[in-house]
C-alpha cells in the first residue's frame, strides 16, 4: 500500500521545499512591486530628425546603442511631435497641446509654462518616484516655472532654447566652445562643469540612476544637441570628416536636391553629436544592467521635432518649424521588457501628448484631474487592443508669437492630412490634402477630388484652433515671480523678453518682461551687450511708476540701480538706456529685492 502523500518527502526534502516555496513567494512579491510602479527614463534628443539613426535608413551615421534599442523596443513607426522645441516639450510633460500650458513660442516670452500645470514629475510623486532631469528644460528658467517648481528633485540644466543662445546667458559668452566646459544650473545655482555638455548631462544622469536604483525613479534626460551651435569634441568630428552627406540615397530616399557645401558640413557635425549621444546612451544601458534594473525599467527615446539643416529625412517633405512630415513626425521607441518582451511595430498615429497618460497607466498612478488632457494612453495599442480613438484628429500648427489662422497648421484624421499654408479667410481650394498612406511624402495635394474629406478636416481644424487660442493662460500669459524668497535675486534674460518680434540679440529694440512683484525696495543691475557710455539716462517703467537714473561717467557694461521701491503688481517691466538718440535694451536684469 502507497504512504499518504504527506510522508512521501524526507525531513530534508521538506525543509528544502518550505524554504524554495518562501523564496518564491519573496520574489514574487518583490517582482510584484516593482512592476506597479517601474523606473522611467524618458530621452530627448534636440532637432535631430527621422533620418538621423541607423535603424531609420542613414547609411551614414552610426548609431549602433538606439538602432539595437530600437530592435528590443516598441516602436511607433507614426509617431508626431510640434514642429519646434518648447511646444513639444510641453505636452511631452502634460499631455495637453501646448497652448492650453501658456507654450506659444520658443522665445519672445512664450516658452515659460503655466506653474499650473501637473507635469510628469508631479503626477508621478503620488507614487513617490524621486524625479531628476538632465539637459533642455526650456519651459521656463525663473520661479514658479522652473524643474523644481514643477516637480524634480534633481535639476541639472541649461537655460532658454539651448546653450550659446541669449537665453542663456552663462554659456552665450563662450560663443564656439558653449558646449565644453559650461557654466550650469544645479537646482537652481549656477555650478562649473567640466568636459563636454552631452557627456555631463549623461554622467549626471547616471549618477542620478544609481542613487536611487533601490526605488522608483523618474529621469529625463533631453540632451542639447545636435542642436546649434554645432559644437562636437574632434574624436566623433573626425569619423565624418571625409563623408558626403548626400551620396549613397537612391529613391524616395534621396536628401532634398541642392545640399550646399555648408549644408554637408553641417550634416557631418551633426551626425557626429548624435554618435556621441549613441555612445552616452550605451553607458546609460550598461549601468541600468550592472544595477539590475533593466527589466523594471521603461526606457523611452524620441526627438524633438524634425531637423534644423538640410540632410537626408527619409524622404520626407519639410524640416523643423514645418507641419508637413520632415517637421513633426519623429521616432518613438519605449523598452519595457518586464511588460513588451518582443519588438513591436505599431502604425496607428501617436503624438507627444499620449505619453504622459501613457506613463501613467504603466506606473499605476491617475492622471492630473480638473484639466483637459488631450492625449490617450499607448498602452492597449501595445497590448494588441483595438481602441475607439484610431480615426482621432490631432492638430499641429507653427507659427512666431502666436499661432495665426491658416500659416502653417495641419490636422491629421486616420490616413488623411490637412495643412494650411495660406491667408486667414482662404476658400478650401486653397489648402492641401494629403492621403498619407498612398502618399507618405506628400506629393499629390487632393483637396480637388476630395473636398468633402476637405471640408469635414477644416471645419476640425477650426473648432480646434477657436478653443485652445482662447485657453486661459494664454490669454492671461504666465509672468515671472520678482521677489520671492524661492528666487532672490531674479535674473531676467533675453529668450523670455518681449516687445518687438524676434527679439534677441539687438541693442536698440523695444524690449519687455511680463512680471508679478512683491511689494519692496530693490537692487537692481543691468547688464549690456557692449560696453555703454555715460551721459544717458537709465530708465525703468512699471505700470504708472516710472525711475530714472543719469549715467554720469563710463560704468562698463554695467548699470545699477539701488533702493528702488516698486509696489506689489502685475506688470510689464521696461529697461532701456538712453543715450545719443537711441534707447538700448539690457541683455539682462538682474533684480534683488534687499527689504
Amino acid at each position: 500500500m502507497q504512504a499518504p502523500f504527506k510522508y512521501m518527502f524526507s525531513r530534508s526534502t521538506l525543509i528544502t521545499i518550505i524554504i524554495c516555496h518562501i523564496l518564491l513567494q519573496v520574489c514574487v512579491c518583490g517582482l510584484s512591486q516593482t512592476i506597479d510602479h517601474p523606473n522611467v527614463i524618458l530621452i530627448m534628443t534636440d532637432d535631430q530628425g527621422y533620418g538621423d539613426l541607423g535603424v531609420t535608413g542613414n547609411p551614414h551615421v552610426q548609431t549602433p546603442v538606439i538602432d539595437q534599442l530600437a530592435r528590443e523596443s516598441v516602436r511607433f513607426n507614426n509617431f508626431y511631435v510640434s514642429p519646434v522645441c518648447a511646444p513639444t516639450r510641453s505636452s511631452l510633460m502634460t499631455g495637453r497641446y501646448s497652448l492650453r500650458t501658456g507654450i506659444r513660442d520658443t522665445y519672445n516670452g512664450g516658452a515659460i509654462m503655466a506653474s499650473s500645470e501637473v507635469t510628469i514629475a508631479e503626477m508621478l510623486k503620488q507614487a513617490n518616484y524621486n524625479t531628476g532631469v538632465f539637459g533642455k528644460w526650456h519651459l521656463g528658467d525663473n520661479y514658479p516655472s522652473r524643474p523644481t517648481d514643477q516637480g524634480f528633485d534633481e535639476s541639472v540644466i541649461h537655460l532658454a532654447g539651448g546653450m550659446g543662445q541669449v537665453g542663456d546667458f552663462t554659456t552665450y559668452f563662450q560663443r564656439d566652445s558653449s558646449y565644453f566646459d559650461p557654466v550650469l544650473w544645479h537646482n537652481n545655482q549656477q555650478q562649473s562643469y567640466k568636459g563636454y555638455c552631452s557627456d555631463i548631462f549623461t554622467d549626471e544622469a547616471i549618477n542620478f540612476i544609481k542613487i536611487n536604483a533601490t526605488s522608483p525613479f523618474f529621469c529625463y534626460l533631453a540632451f542639447n544637441a545636435p542642436h546649434t551651435p554645432l559644437q562636437v569634441p574632434d574624436e566623433y568630428y573626425d569619423l565624418y570628416k571625409d563623408i558626403d552627406p548626400a551620396s549613397g540615397f537612391d529613391g524616395d530616399d534621396r536628401p532634398f536636391a541642392g545640399m550646399t557645401e555648408k549644408d554637408k558640413e553641417d550634416a557631418r557635425k551633426v551626425y557626429a553629436m548624435v554618435t556621441n549621444i549613441d555612445q552616452n546612451l550605451g553607458k546609460l544601458m550598461q549601468a541600468l544592467d550592472e544595477l539590475q534594473i533593466t527589466k523594471e525599467t521603461i526606457v523611452i527615446f524620441m526627438t524633438d521635432n524634425g531637423p534644423q539643416q538640410t540632410r537626408y529625412v527619409a524622404g520626407m517633405r519639410g524640416r523643423k518649424g514645418n507641419v508637413y512630415q520632415g517637421g513633426i513626425r519623429v521616432p518613438f521607441y519605449l523598452k519595457y521588457p518586464a511588460a513588451f518582451n518582443e519588438l513591436q511595430d505599431i502604425q496607428t498615429t501617436a503624438a507627444h501628448i499620449d505619453i504622459l497618460p501613457t506613463i501613467a497607466e504603466l506606473c499605476n498612478v491617475e492622471v492630473p484631474n480638473q484639466r483637459q488632457i488631450d492625449g490617450e494612453s499607448l498602452v492597449p495599442l501595445m497590448q494588441g487592443k483595438r481602441v475607439k480613438w484610431e480615426e482621432r484628429a490631432i492638430f499641429f500648427y507653427w507659427s512666431r508669437r502666436y499661432p495665426e489662422r491658416y500659416n502653417n497648421m495641419s490636422l491629421h484624421k486616420g490616413q488623411f492630412k490637412l495643412v494650411a499654408k495660406t491667408d486667414y479667410d482662404a476658400p478650401i481650394e486653397e489648402f492641401e490634402l494629403f492621403d498619407l498612406k498612398a502618399d507618405p511624402y506628400e506629393q499629390h495635394n487632393i483637396v480637388a477630388t476630395r473636398r468633402e474629406i476637405a471640408k469635414d478636416l477644416k471645419h476640425i481644424m477650426d473648432s480646434t484652433y477657436a478653443e485652445l487660442i482662447t485657453s486661459e493662460n494664454l490669454l492671461r500669459q504666465p509672468r515671472i515671480t520678482i521677489g520671492r524668497p524661492q528666487e532672490n535675486p531674479v535674473i531676467l534674460n533675453r529668450n523670455d523678453a518681449g516687445g518687438q518680434r524676434a527679439i534677441w540679440a539687438q541693442e536698440e529694440i523695444y524690449g519687455k518682461w511680463n512680471v508679478n512683484i512683491e511689494k519692496g525696495h530693490y537692487d537692481i543691475r543691468f547688464k549690456f551687450i557692449e560696453p555703454v557710455i555715460g551721459g544717458g539716462r537709465m530708465y525703468l517703467e512699471a505700470n504708472t511708476l516710472v525711475v530714472q537714473k543719469e549715467n554720469r561717467k563710463d560704468t562698463g557694461d554695467i548699470i545699477e540701480m539701488h533702493n528702488v521701491f516698486l509696489p506689489a503688481m502685475d506688470c510689464d517691466i521696461i529697461p532701456f538706456y538712453a543715450v545719443d538718440r537711441k534707447n538700448i535694451f539690457p541683455f539682462w536684469m538682474e533684480m534683488k529685492k534687499v527689504n
